[in-house]
């Protein structure tokens, strides 16, 4: 049987990452090895160019991938990431779905899009995690 906690177990889990609140990232959906996150771009999320700054677009990621690797029942912690930015963005709003590659009993992998509000790819984000054996209670 899959490990799998519920979408509003795992959206309360993370309403704990204070960091994820103090940045903007909304978690809109979660479970069963996905999620999804939004972010509405604001002047503090620029760099000196105005564009969105690469921190902001990899702590969108970020979330939707700790949600996702975390749904399953067990803790878990990134041990490889990787990103790519694809367009420079200014304005608007951001999204990233995280979508499960493979999980194994200590190795996750996972592919994240982070897109624009047109659906249009503004960066794809590769993340691997250790998954703990112990259950979450």
């Amino acid at each position: 049987m899959k490990e799998i906690i519920t979408s509003e177990t795992i959206k309360d889990f993370f309403r704990k990452d204070l960091f994820a609140g103090f940045v903007g990232i909304e978690l809109i959906a979660a479970g069963e090895g996905r999620a999804r996150a939004k972010l509405e771009i604001r002047n503090h999320h620029l760099n000196g160019l105005g564009l969105v700054h690469g921190g902001a677009i990899f702590a969108l990621a970020d979330l939707a991938f700790a949600t996702a690797v975390n749904s399953r029942g067990r803790d878990a912690v990134a041990i490889h990431c990787s990103i790519s930015y694809l367009k420079a963005v200014t304005d608007g709003f951001l999204f990233a779905e995280a979508e499960e590659v493979s999980c194994g009993p200590k190795i996750a992998t996972y592919t994240i899009r982070i897109t624009d509000a047109s659906g249009e790819l503004i960066s794809c984000f590769e993340g691997m995690a250790f998954r703990k054996t112990d259950k979450r209670s």
